[in-house]
């Protein structure tokens, strides 16, 4: 007989599932996907390439009508010319109006403003469209340089400094159809370079004489007799070539002209507004666009930009680009030449209110390029990061009083988000993000142009990726009134399906780790209220579509819907903030909450969306850990345990595993114990305990505790040689999952409350593999013989002290205490 000390030790309560884990040390966090309140992960939303390069893709919100075009026509004529018009001799009648003056004389290649004009007699008007008719037929056919402003007999004279005149002299038509690209390098490189010279005049100031007048005498006379040599001994030639060129159609010709060109200024200096007779070379320049060449449109545009263009030149320069980078193929072209840095330094230098359009198309192309991978990874390599966040600063600090092209700054953030969106993708270029201080600013372009879906789409995308990483991801939630801001966001655009996944996603990235996340997001005004007010209308739409649809229509049933994509974000949301405690409490009491997260389990199989019923059921399972009175899953617990069943009869070892879980917390009830024994669920648990995967045995092992602790009940163990699948996963799992070997310990130890005799109890085999294995593996040297990492050894060991080791103890000493073998019985007398 036992003494009333040993009957007295053994009298200790039966074990729970405990319904809350305790607070976990830094080793027990490396557990989080055992225990019980989980978070939910959930793949990033999906953003489907855009077919085609548009200004603003075949979402927008925009009305056709309010975007700027995306397609047009550039012609010589659309450019300026870069000389100003000379004054007119004729003086006006006295207006009673003065027509107010520009406060600064306008920049050498802008227009200068026109004033009103008295009507013409109707000859006159006849005789100006003839004139007008004829001047045009001549520019159009006509030479690229202009009659003035250029001398061929200037360039005669040069011919006494070359070597033999046979293949440079211009004078001579013949000998000029002969030149070849050496030819014009060995022109221009007979004078020495002179990077170094003084200007006459500052260097972006054109000077007054070049621009009141287009006379060569004058040019010549601005000119420094050094600069004139220079012109006449490397430009001129060159732009010679390029007639010749134009002439022929011989296009290649002029890419390497226009090249020749280019060095040509650069190692005289006379690149930007330097040089005197830069009016000469844009014009030449200017007739070339007609040609429709990509490839000499690039190299006219990084030679035009270098040459510091404005107004409505700098315009057509940019959507002259933007034309060319529209068509993928052209995407090497770019890789070819440095244009990129002149694009960047049209973003850098010129001012957001005076060239908002130029900077728009120019901002444009570069979103276009930023497709591309190689491309892409020359801007990283060029801090657009970074002059993109500075660029948005200006935006963001500009007023609305000073601006006004308020609708361009609009479709200038479409461009430059969008950007900034792909330079995500590039893991280089989340540091950047990080010390530029980008996040903060797009929150700034959120809260400002919260009414333009377009950029508020662009602004979610990028958010959705860079919340993925877990530096990007703190110092988002860093960001003050983020919260507030996503709220807003999701309430000004609650149907913009696209734009709701993306904010809900990154929210649910935010509060997946951070219970002070979590808690920031609840106490913002309305927080709970509009995810459930999302919830109920993307349920509606989700229950409409699920009954028009067939059974066999979807295609992969693997890849949710924009609904259900939407519903699945949502539930995460609720799931992660859940596990704080006091907010979940507060959501297990909620009937709106939880009649949804029921609701999906009633309407939607998971077969038809595995990953949305899998995650109502763990939200379920996170809130059936708060018991308080008011709880609402405590209530509706046997309904619920009643859709569990469709999950445990699936196909799908994900919702097998996640009803187990669920049935673990609904099973400390007695109600749920009961219909678990009748619908024979328990026979599931107890087949589960053959499983290879250890989280499929621990979660089944949990329900089993809790059945254990009904003494009605223990003899199902008995069934379907549950004891033995015990110990078989004691020894199997033990020694790599304390956690494990916990749980199959405590189900033992309330099968065991009111035993006598382990044999008859375990059976012997059984008994005699319990007591082996407790011995073994209560030694701390061999229980904790094996190659972890410093981590998880850490982890493992706490694990073995504070799960295993105390449980193990008091099952080991109650069965040694009990271990008795029976007798054999007395051999038959004779």
């Amino acid at each position: 007989m036992h003494s009333s000390k040993d009957r007295k030790a053994e009298k200790l309560v039966p074990f729970f599932k405990p319904p809350m884990s305790k607070p976990r040390t830094s080793a027990e966090i490396i557990s989080e996907a055992r225990n019980a309140l989980r978070t939910i992960r959930t793949q990033r939303p999906f953003t489907p390439r855009d077919e085609q390069r548009k200004l603003f893709g075949p979402a927008s919100s925009r009305a056709p009508e309010h975007r700027p075009p995306s397609s047009f026509s550039l012609h010589a004529s659309s450019f300026e010319s870069p000389d100003s018009r000379p004054v007119s001799g004729a003086r006006l009648s006295p207006l009673h109006h003065r027509p107010k003056l520009p406060a600064s004389a306008p920049k050498e290649d802008e227009p200068f403003p026109s004033f009103p004009k008295p009507p013409l007699h109707p000859a006159e008007v006849r005789k100006i469209s003839s004139s007008r008719a004829r001047l045009f037929k001549t520019g159009s056919q006509g030479s690229l340089l202009p009659d003035k402003g250029f001398c061929p007999e200037e360039v005669k004279k040069q011919t006494s400094l070359e070597e033999p005149a046979r293949n440079c002299d211009p004078s001579n038509p013949s000998t000029v159809g002969s030149f070849t690209e050496q030819d014009v390098y060995n022109v221009y490189s007979q004078v020495p370079r002179r990077r170094d010279r003084p200007s006459s005049c500052p260097q972006n100031v054109e000077n007054d004489m070049a621009v009141k007048t287009d006379s060569s005498s004058a040019v010549k006379a601005a000119e420094t007799e050094e600069e004139t040599g220079y012109w006449d001994v490397k430009i001129s030639p060159v732009l010679l070539k390029l007639e010749e060129a134009y002439g022929e159609g011989n296009l290649e010709s002029l890419c390497l002209t226009c090249t020749c060109l280019h060095q040509a200024l650069e190692e005289g200096n006379l690149l930007g507004k330097r040089c005197k007779r830069r009016a000469v070379i844009l014009k030449a320049l200017f007739k070339l666009v007609e040609l429709g060449s990509d490839l000499l449109g690039l190299k006219l545009a990084k030679l035009i930009l270098a040459l510091k263009v404005s107004g409505k030149n700098l315009l057509n320069i940019c959507k002259l680009v933007f034309k060319i980078s529209r068509s993928e193929n052209n995407d090497c072209l770019f890789q070819n030449d440095s244009i990129l840095d002149s694009l960047l330094e049209v973003l850098k230098v010129e001012d957001l209110q005076t060239n908002s359009e130029a900077i728009l198309y120019c901002m444009a192309a570069i979103k276009f390029l930023s497709g591309n991978t190689s491309l892409l990874h020359d801007l990283l390599s060029k801090e657009a990061v970074e002059l993109l966040v500075q660029l948005m600063k200006q935006i963001n600090g500009s007023s609305k009083e000073r601006y006004t092209i308020a609708s361009n700054l609009g479709h200038l953030l479409v461009q430059l988000t969008a950007a900034l969106r792909n330079l995500a993708d590039l893991p280089q270029s989340r540091h950047k993000f990080l010390v530029s201080g980008a996040l903060s600013e797009l929150c700034v372009v959120l809260e400002q142009h919260m009414v333009d879906s377009d950029v508020c789409t662009n602004i979610a995308r990028l958010f959705s990726k860079l919340s993925s990483y877990n530096d990007c991801c703190a110092a988002l939630g860093e960001c003050t009134g983020c919260y507030r801001l996503f709220l807003d966001v999701l309430t000004q655009h609650s149907k913009k399906q696209d734009l709701v996944v993306r904010i809900i996603f990154t929210i649910g990235n935010l509060t997946a780790k951070n219970n002070k996340a979590r808690e920031q997001f609840y106490t913002e005004k309305g927080s709970v209220e509009t995810l459930l007010s999302l919830f109920q209308t993307y349920c509606e739409l989700d229950m409409k579509a699920n009954k028009v649809r067939k059974n066999g229509e979807r295609k992969n049933q693997k890849c949710p819907s924009d609904l259900e994509d939407i519903l699945i974000k949502l539930i995460r949301v609720i799931a992660n903030i859940s596990i704080h405690p006091n907010i979940g409490a507060a959501l297990s009491a909620n009937q709106n909450c939880v009649d949804l997260l029921i609701k999906v389990l009633e309407y939607k199989s998971i077969d038809e969306c595995e990953e949305l019923v899998i995650n109502a059921s763990a939200t379920i399972n996170n809130l059936s850990y708060y018991h308080g009175k008011k709880s609402v899953i405590q209530a509706k617990k046997l309904h619920i345990a009643e859709l569990l069943l469709k999950l445990l009869l699936g196909n799908s070892m994900h919702g097998i595993l996640e009803a187990a879980r669920v049935f673990g917390n609904l099973s400390q009830y007695r109600e749920v114990r009961d219909f678990i024994v009748k619908k024979n669920v328990h026979k599931f648990m107890i087949a589960l305990m053959d499983a290879k995967h250890q989280d499929v045995c621990f979660s089944a092992c949990g329900v089993l505790i809790n059945l254990t602790v009904d003494g009605n009940k223990r003899d199902i163990l008995k069934e379907d040689g549950g004891i033995k699948k015990l110990v078989d996963c004691l020894r199997d799992f033990g020694p790599s999952d304390w956690q494990l070997a916990s749980s199959v310990c405590k189900t033992l130890w309330n099968y065991s409350e009111h035993i006598t005799n382990t044999v008859l109890w375990f059976g012997e085999e059984e008994a005699d593999t319990i007591l082996e294995l407790l011995s073994s593996f209560l030694d701390e040297e061999t229980a904790l013989d094996c190659n972890f990492d410093d981590d998880l050894r850490e982890y493992h060991k706490t694990c073995w002290q504070t799960e295993f080791k105390p449980v193990a103890l008091q099952l080991l000493d109650r069965i040694q205490r009990h271990h008795t073998y029976l007798e054999p019985l007395p051999a038959p007398s004779l």
